[in-house]
């Protein structure tokens, strides 16, 4: 029987496009099962997911009202995963926003659109920014684990948005737990009559070309993919890693603050508890499976905007449950995170077969020649 041993082996550079590709089929054959589960047809119920919400405008156009948030999200959380920065706070920060975009959006009233759109957005960077600000200096001047602080943060600014709903912000008009509506000069422009798609996504867009820009085209984004590859080795280049990460997590806050602007001044017009189900979560599957590159994640948070309108599409058709879309994200996430692991290995066949015999050389002066 033959044997096989894993080793490791750096996979070819043209795989890797392909690999989240892979991730989706697999990930579709798994969550299949769940489908049939559910007594439905597997294809009839993914024909609903991808083909469907693309079919009419209405449908369409909400499936970039969905994206608006996930381009956001999704360039805050490569930006600061490009630096060596795990940030899982985006969640947070994203509500950062959102909380300045509520009072900002009460209290510019009396400006015109055209400055009063720009303070709101520089308004809910800046709120980002200082929710960020806390574990990025813990990790960079106490190397305390920003996977921890920043998740942690996440729940300590719902229990804080929590508190201002039910108490100064409860809107005085209607008694519900949600912020008074902001102005009218604030709201951000619809980008198409009759349709819910408004100026964030533009917003979202530009932050993925910024993202790339960036990247790959100035000298801050090579200190970034440097000090994300190696510190050590980033270090002993020159670069200044404690400060480029510092730097890099302060920008991915606000660009997460950002997206809370854009869900307060674009759709809600008012601070709510569950304003994000879950953005800056789903922003670490976009950027996984956009494998940290910005068009993957533009390109990704496209598709799991289609995603979830399609998740609601299925419900109403097929009578799946609507939460199907989740598991279907989650385990996306863990199929791609999988797949990135094993691009570094391969299996090889190991031979079976005994080595050949060997015969004894004569050497001359040996004991046969010495007796004689």
């Amino acid at each position: 029987m033959p044997k096989f041993k894993i080793e490791r082996a750096v996979a070819p550079l043209w795989t890797r496009p392909l690999i989240p590709l892979i991730a989706i089929v697999v990930t579709f054959i798994i969550t299949s099962t769940l489908v049939v589960m559910a007594k439905a047809n597997p294809l009839e119920a993914y024909y609903y997911f991808l083909i469907d919400p693309l079919t009419g405008r209405v449908s369409a156009l909400e499936v970039l009202v969905k994206s608006t948030p996930l381009l956001l999200t999704g360039a805050a959380v490569t930006f600061a995963f490009s630096a060596g920065y795990w940030n899982i706070g985006v969640e947070g920060q994203l509500y950062a926003g959102a909380i300045a975009a509520a009072w900002l959006g009460t209290i510019l009233g009396g400006l015109p659109p055209v400055l009063a759109i720009p303070i709101m957005l520089l308004g809910g960077f800046i709120a980002g920014m200082l929710w960020a600000l806390v574990p990025a200096l813990m990790r960079v001047k106490l190397a305390i684990d920003e996977v921890v602080t920043t998740l942690l943060l996440n729940t300590v600014i719902l229990f804080f948005v929590s508190y201002l709903l039910n108490g100064p912000w409860r809107d005085p008009v209607s008694g519900w737990p949600q912020s008074p509506e902001i102005a009218a000069s604030t709201m951000l422009p619809k980008l198409l009559p009759r349709s819910r798609l408004h100026l964030g996504f533009l917003i979202g867009l530009f932050a993925i070309f910024l993202l790339w820009f960036i990247l790959s085209r100035t000298t801050f984004g090579l200190k970034m993919r440097a000090s994300g590859l190696g510190r050590d080795a980033a270090s002993f280049a020159g670069v200044k890693v404690g400060r480029t990460i510092l730097i890099s997590a302060l920008i991915s806050g606000g660009i997460a603050g950002v997206a809370g602007v854009s869900e307060v001044a674009g759709i809600h017009f008012h601070l709510i508890d569950a304003i994000s189900p879950g953005y800056g979560y789903t922003g670490i599957i976009i950027a996984m499976l956009g494998a940290l590159h910005p068009l993957g994640v533009g390109v990704a948070a496209l598709f799991i905007g289609l995603l979830t309108t399609g998740s609601q599409t299925v419900s109403r058709a097929l009578g799946v449950p609507a939460y199907l879309g989740d598991v279907v994200q989650a385990t996306l996430l863990l199929v791609t995170l999988g797949a990135f692991v094993l691009q570094n290995y391969r299996l090889r066949r190991v031979s079976t077969s005994p080595p050949p015999d060997i015969e004894p050389r004569m050497v001359p002066g040996s004991d046969s020649q010495s007796g004689s």
